[in-house]
Parts: C-alpha cells; structure tokens; sequence
C-alpha cells in the first residue's frame, strides 16, 4: 500500500473529519461516524478512492543524477 495522500491533504482530512465526528455529536445523529472515514485516510496515508483513480497529493520524490 503506497501512500497517496500528501500533507496538506491529511490535514485537511483530519480537521473535516472531526468537523464531521462533531457535527455528529451535537446533532445526536449517527451520520458523525462518517467523519471516521477522512479522519482514517489522514492517519494511515492511504485513500483508496485515490487509488482507483490513479490520483496522489504527495510530493514526487525525483531521483538526483549520479555525479561519481
């Protein structure tokens, strides 16, 4: 499993979910469980919707050229 989501996406993850997890908890609704999907993504690194799309917010990481 290669990481796809990058930093900026994690966080903006993280604080959705938890927007989501709170909305959730002051509306007394089930539907906060929701937000554990974001919030999982953004701890692991990984989104599987990302996959299937062929999309990835990391950064690429380039090879520096042999000079020896």
């Amino acid at each position: 499993m290669k990481a796809n989501v990058g930093g900026i996406d994690k966080a903006l993850r993280a604080i959705m979910g938890l927007a989501i997890i709170g909305a959730g908890f002051h509306f007394q609704t089930w539907w906060g469980a929701v937000g554990a999907i974001p919030l999982l993504t953004a701890m692991i690194g990984y989104c599987p919707a990302y996959s299937i799309f062929g999309i990835s917010s990391c950064a690429v990481k380039t090879e520096e050229p042999n000079t020896k």
